[in-house]
């Protein structure tokens, strides 16, 4: 398996991965676009549900997540982005990380358009694609300390919690201001039950094929009173194949798999039990 690694140095581009580097640079050059053209800027790019519907601005699901309302906002925006972002990254991988972003960030947009098709209000800003990756460092790492507030020590897994019951509280008690709870409820939502489907379908898989490897029916490829040379040992399958195995898996069915991606499977399975 290829190692993969994360550094904490404050916001260095040169050590940041691929992923999180990319997407912060995005979002600082939509943020000086922006300040460039003006007003005109969010209501073109930010989220606004009755346009999406209306006049089919289609793009606007996936470009408020980099619209920016000011320099504070894309500053924290983009510090949760490095906190969390380089963590999870160095676990899943960049393709892993990116399809997780974008993931919550568009289930914020569709949540926001479904119950709110008439709102002229635009949404802008990565908030909900962040609280989507607040929810997945907290399940990743629950046991490791994060200081909330910059000064109040707390696990990773009671932030996730503390934060969710702040927005909702929040959300209650909201009278029109600037700060969209909803959307970082949908945000912690979306990733909590996608992470958990995941995990749940990647348990299902290692034991499909670990019933596989050690069953009659693997047995019976054996050929029997063989003797030959010992083959040589496979190389270990990195975990980017394992991942495009169980994309393929998921879009196409266990049929769908070559001979050596279930063997691949079950090398990947066997390691995982010892």
């Amino acid at each position: 398996m290829t190692a993969r690694f994360f550094s904490s140095e404050p916001l260095n581009l040169k050590r940041m991965s691929p992923g999180v580097k990319n997407l912060v640079l995005a979002n600082v050059a939509v943020f000086v676009l922006s300040s460039i053209v003006g007003g005109e800027f969010v209501r073109l790019f930010g989220l606004v549900p009755r346009q999406v519907l209306q006049e089919r601005w289609v793009w606007q699901p996936v470009t408020y997540m980099f619209v920016h309302g000011g320099f504070l906002h894309l500053f924290f925006n983009v510090f949760m982005l490095w906190m969390f972002g380089m963590a999870i990254e160095a676990q899943w991988g960049t393709r892993e990380f990116l399809k997780y972003y974008f993931i919550c960030g568009l289930s914020v947009a569709l949540v926001k358009v479904a119950v709110w098709p008439q709102s002229g209000i635009p949404l802008i800003g990565a908030s909900g694609a962040l609280f989507g990756l607040l929810v997945a460092f907290a399940m990743l790492y629950p046991d490791s300390v994060v200081y909330l507030y910059f000064f109040l020590p707390v696990k990773a897994s009671h932030m996730a919690i503390l934060c969710g019951l702040i927005e909702f509280f929040s959300m209650l008690g909201q009278g029109g201001g600037r700060v969209d709870h909803f959307a970082h409820l949908t945000g912690l939502g979306v990733g909590y039950l996608y992470i958990r489907w995941w995990w749940a379908f990647k348990l299902r898989v290692k034991s499909a094929f670990s019933d596989l490897a050690s069953g009659p029916v693997a047995k019976s490829r054996r050929p029997p009173r063989q003797r030959a040379e010992p083959a040589p040992k496979p190389a270990a399958a990195s975990m980017e194949d394992v991942d495009r195995i169980l994309d393929k898996i998921l879009a196409k069915g266990l049929d769908s798999l070559t001979e050596e991606e279930r063997e691949i499977m079950r090398r990947y399975s066997d390691r995982m039990k010892h």
